[in-house]
């Protein structure tokens, strides 16, 4: 108990000008401080960027795909019979919490003054808008009934700024069938933004039963099935279960059914994803080195000013042990008030970026409009006890200075 008292005395000694400790602890603790901050916001940022990127991608094309096994093109798929027993037994399979129909077809939209190609989406009326609500700048979501077809379409503002398009204006859109082309006239409902410009270049929203009238499919017919799962984390293997459920089976049409996760669907994205959290292992390596050895630095410039002290306990018959175990309390201490103050930074920055977005990114290389940060506490938590207890390892070593102080040498300089 006694090294925990000297220890204390040490840490809140404020008195003389001389004395070189107090500023040796104020470097220590910003050192810790600020590799905390660094630490925190890295990992912060890219599990937000993560979890956004991800969304995104899940919002165009939902957790779980179903296909036809013969389709070589996301973009013109063959059908499936997408009857409602089919739907009824996937809404009730582990893990599914939503299923809908979709249909892609490619197609030209002309205006007078320029065209763009695109990919029209068909989906249903038991689509699920909540991913474009989020990001509708202008008009409505499409509103779909079974009994009556609708001309509307929802369009990016990318695609609608290009074509200088605007909500409520009519065009003609061009469909390739078999040999001949096939013109819509579609009428813009709303405008989305989602920053993310690889989709938001290409993907339009139209009724599912125009893509049927293109194609001639009968009413059971779409080029897929979209499955939302209610634990992410469980969506590959949702989509393993589901693929080795329905090898066997096909539909009406002899069809054989193909089911592949995000993952699967995207995996250069998912890939350069996963890429991230190396160079986040990377910061995190780089600052708990740095404050380690900052904090080294300290602790040897607090043992040499403290060299009397030291001789003094030795003369009094305290052994080396007990003296090492002093200066661990005072890096413990160190730390402890380093990592308070780079918490509160740090999450105070956290704070007020995730409801007021005052660090902007530019939407077109980082697909974002600005910085995300997504704070786990779980992580916060391993980030901090990493911090302490890899630090005082680090300690262990110089703290066996005290052994070569002489206690005759400093004491007859006292």
């Amino acid at each position: 108990m006694h090294s925990f008292f000297i220890a204390r005395r040490i840490v809140q000694n404020r008195e003389g000008e001389k004395n070189i400790s107090p500023p040796a602890i104020r470097v220590a603790i910003v050192s810790i401080a600020l590799g905390l901050v660094v630490m925190i916001l890295a990992v912060a940022i890219v599990i937000g960027f993560k979890k956004e990127v991800r969304n995104k991608v899940i919002g165009f094309g939902s957790h779980i795909q179903i296909t036809n096994f013969d389709s070589n093109s996301y973009y013109e798929m063959k059908p499936i019979a997408a009857g409602d027993t089919l739907l009824y037994q996937l809404r009730n399979y582990p893990n599914i919490s939503h299923v809908q129909r979709f249909s892609v077809k490619p197609g030209l939209i002309q205006t007078d003054e320029d065209s763009q190609g695109v990919v029209c989406k068909g989906v249903g009326e038991e689509y699920d808008w909540s991913f474009f609500r989020q990001y509708l700048l202008e008009g409505e979501i499409l509103h779909i009934h079974p009994d009556s077809l609708t001309t509307n379409i929802l369009v990016s503002k990318k695609i609608a700024d290009k074509l200088n398009l605007k909500l409520g204006d009519s065009f003609l859109t061009y469909f390739v069938r078999q040999d001949d082309v096939s013109p819509r006239k579609f009428r813009i409902s709303g405008i989305y933004q989602t920053n993310f410009s690889d989709y938001d270049k290409l993907f339009v929203l139209v009724d599912i039963k125009q893509i049927r009238r293109i194609n001639q499919w009968d009413a059971d017919m779409a080029s897929g099935l979209e499955m939302t799962v209610k634990n992410y984390e469980q969506s590959d293997q949702t989509a393993n279960d589901l693929y080795f459920d329905l090898q066997s089976r096909a539909d009406r049409l002899g069809n054989v059914f193909y089911v592949r996760s995000v993952k699967q669907l995207n995996p250069m994205i998912f890939a350069w994803l996963d890429v991230l959290d190396m160079n986040v292992v990377v910061i995190l390596i780089l600052m708990i080195l740095v404050a380690g050895f900052s904090m080294i630095s300290g602790l040897i410039i607090i043992i040499l000013e403290r060299a009397n002290m030291i001789g003094t306990l030795k003369a009094l018959g305290e052994n080396d042990a007990g003296i090492r175990k002093i200066f661990l309390y005072v890096s413990a201490f160190l730390i402890a008030k380093g990592l308070f103050w780079g918490n509160l930074i740090a999450l105070s920055v956290c704070f007020i970026q995730k409801h007021t977005g005052i660090l902007k990114l530019d939407p077109e290389t980082y697909y974002l409009s600005e910085v995300p940060v997504e704070i786990n506490w779980m992580y916060v938590l391993f980030i901090n006890l990493g911090t302490l207890i890899i630090t005082l390892l680090l300690l262990i070593a110089p703290s066996y200075l005290v052994a070569k102080i002489s206690p005759a040498k400093t004491i007859r300089f006292e």
